[in-house]
């Protein structure tokens, strides 16, 4: 799978619209890219367990969409081989009362990996150049001085997402930034499925809709933040979404780069660990005494 065609130039402000999101790849079937799923997963289960061995890297793994672009269910397929013990997925919603006392990043810091760790991000502080670009009134809640609330306020944000990304890349947090690109003739389809289904009712949200009328404006904000924000360090990659086996495989496949570039090696034993591990296996190795 060649992931290059879905990674975002700086400065591009279409890449929304480079590849269709019905595009499957060359997968012939659904099948086709579940057994690539699974190949993919196998791997990336070895090079996790070399990451949390060797900590020398964090992994933090971003996914934006719009609502119903299969987030959770990346975070299921995708992640399910991961071992928990290293890995943690942090969901962020409406801001709190505490976290908008604190600047936009406060709420992301607390919750960053470890060397050695993965973290997934469900939605980010890109909530913060995105759905309170379209809803300038949530600006309110977070009392900024007023003279800070002008003209240039977004590119200001862009640029401390820049210099936070970068200072994050300078520490060995790697960082794979995903957008899930659905159609808006599919989103409606699956809002349709959770009104449809009882079993996912639970999903659907009456402000699903006020949101979906705001279609364009979305679009025009994640534009212009993909483009502000994807640089060598930490890109964006728009993925084609419509088909969830295929948004699986293709950000399987990334993170299998990302990580299969980064040399990663469990760690070497000292001489006195070898004789420490020398010690145990004759200690091991010795015959219990019979009961008598």
């Amino acid at each position: 799978m060649n992931t290059k065609r879905f990674r975002v130039r700086a400065g591009d402000r279409t890449p929304l619209d480079r590849e269709a999101t019905d595009f499957t790849n060359g997968f012939d079937s659904k099948e086709d890219a579940r057994t690539h799923l699974a190949e993919r997963l196998e791997r990336l289960e070895t090079l996790q367990s070399k990451l949390y061995g060797q900590k020398h890297h964090a992994l933090l793994v971003i996914l934006q969409g719009m609502d119903t672009s299969g987030k959770d269910s990346a975070i299921a397929h995708v992640f399910r081989g991961f071992n928990p013990a290293g890995t943690k997925v942090w969901s962020f919603k409406r801001p709190s009362p505490d976290e908008l006392s604190h600047d936009f990043l406060w709420r992301a810091v607390r919750v960053l990996p470890a060397r050695g760790d993965v973290a997934v991000f469900n939605r980010s502080y890109y909530e913060e150049v995105v759905v309170v670009r379209v809803h300038p009134e949530l600006l309110d809640a977070e009392c900024l001085p007023e003279e800070r609330i002008r003209a240039g306020l977004w590119d200001e944000r862009f640029d401390d997402i820049n210099a936070f990304e970068r200072h994050l890349w300078r520490n060995g947090t790697v960082l794979v930034k995903l957008f899930l690109n659905v159609s808006r003739k599919e989103q409606e389809k699956r809002l349709l499925e959770r009104i449809a289904d009882r079993s996912k009712n639970w999903k659907f949200s009456p402000g699903d809709l006020p949101e979906r009328a705001k279609w364009k404006a979305y679009m025009a904000a994640y534009a212009a933040a993909l483009a502000a924000t994807s640089s060598g360090h930490a890109p964006w990659h728009v993925i084609p979404a419509d088909h969830k086996w295929f948004a699986h495989a293709a950000i399987a496949e990334i993170l299998y780069e990302t990580l299969s570039g980064l040399d990663l090696r469990f760690p070497r034993l000292t001489s006195a660990q070898h004789r420490e591990l020398a010690q145990a296996r004759r200690q091991l190795g010795r015959k219990r005494p019979r009961r008598t």
